[in-house]
């Protein structure tokens, strides 16, 4: 019966058995990878989100590599009280002040000599820490409490940071501002220099800092204040640290470090609101730090971190703007556990409120200029 039916319709049956064989061989062959034409949530977030750039590789500014020991005497140099934290980043000394103490904010770490001529005096080379260029040189100590320095500007993917070698006892023959420089590239040697006579030579050391430049318009805003002397762009006013052992506390070596990625997981210590007719400089430099929309004028409202570098930033909501009132800034939140001791006193409490301290204004000034 079924020999009869084939017989009688196998003009439709066999075009039905070539496209069968034809199907079976292209599902054999078909590409990898084909099986599922429908991607998942997260393989449409991998193909939209772009790869990010590598960051910069760090390696030492000294030939000390145990930076990570934060607690020996031989690889940090702490003040006169002979505290070793005195030599780490934060609010870790103290300053008298009005008849008072206060808590005093270091921004940067204070590396010990790993060796001396016989006179006492450091032999340490100090090291360019990554790719970068030579910004600004300080020639004479007596100029900055910083003494002889040299400040290098780095090719971040966020952009341009700094980082910061001071109380050098000498400058490389030659290094000059503009001049490119290489990771481990010598850059000087390591001194006791500072103004108001420098440090003791037992205590001499390497000074470092890595963070943000606040305002490449600051030399304008300082040579308005008639003040000298004048350092420029790269006056300690304008320079806004992290802590280095962001990139040396694991003790792992050369490293790869993106700035971006550190700020965005660093917990604010205050928010604050502020006016500003227009958008700072800082967000217009550090574009990956700015959420929502440009900024329109009116206010602002950034986050910032214990030692004052702003985290993030966007325009104020119309509340915020409502708490304003006539002020030109005010302190929304306080997080007192990330503040800490607050040795930078950018913002200070008076009549059970926290309000722009004195540096604070300051500090605003410089960012809005």
């Amino acid at each position: 019966m079924i020999i009869a039916f084939l017989k009688r319709h196998w003009w439709w049956i066999v075009p039905l058995i070539i496209a069968d064989i034809f199907f079976f061989r292209w599902l054999w062959n078909r590409p990898q990878g084909m099986e599922r034409e429908v991607p998942t949530a997260a393989e449409e977030r991998v193909e939209s989100e772009p790869a990010l750039p590598p960051g910069l590789v760090y390696g030492y500014p000294t030939d000390q590599r145990h930076l990570y020991n934060t607690e020996s005497l031989e690889v940090y140099q702490p003040t006169a009280a002979g505290r070793v934290e005195s030599a780490l980043y934060g609010s870790v000394r103290t300053v008298q002040s009005g008849g008072r103490l206060l808590p005093s904010f270091h921004a940067g770490l204070d590396i010990a000599a790993l060796r001396r001529d016989r006179r006492g005096r450091p032999l340490d080379e100090i090291y360019a820490v990554t790719d970068g260029t030579v910004a600004y040189i300080n020639p004479v100590a007596g100029n900055s409490n910083y003494g002889i320095y040299i400040v290098l500007v780095h090719p971040d993917p966020m952009g341009d940071i700094f980082t910061l070698y001071a109380h050098l006892a000498r400058v490389r023959d030659g290094l000059r501002a503009g001049q490119k420089v290489r990771r481990g590239e010598v850059l000087g040697v390591m001194g006791n220099t500072s103004s108001g006579g420098g440090i003791p030579m037992h205590r001499a050391h390497l000074h470092f800092e890595i963070g943000m430049i606040n305002n490449m318009r600051f030399h304008s805003w300082y040579r308005k204040q008639n003040q000298v002397p004048d350092h420029g762009t790269y006056h300690g006013h304008n320079l806004t640290a992290i802590n280095p052992l962001a990139i040396y506390g694991d003790g792992g070596g050369e490293i790869e470090f993106r700035m971006l990625d550190y700020l965005r997981r660093k917990p604010p210590a205050f928010e604050l609101v502020f006016r500003s007719s227009m958008p700072l400089d800082y967000f217009n430099r550090y574009p990956g730090l700015w959420e929502g929309p440009p900024y329109e004028g009116g206010a602002m409202t950034v986050t910032v971190s214990e030692g004052g570098v702003p985290l993030r930033g966007r325009s104020a909501t119309p509340e915020e703007v409502g708490a304003l009132g006539n002020a030109r800034a005010r302190v929304l939140s306080v997080d007192e556990d990330v503040l800490g001791r607050n040795g930078r006193r950018i913002i200070v409490r008076r009549g059970g409120r926290w309000h722009l301290g004195r540096n604070g204004e300051r500090w605003l000034e410089i960012m809005t200029y």
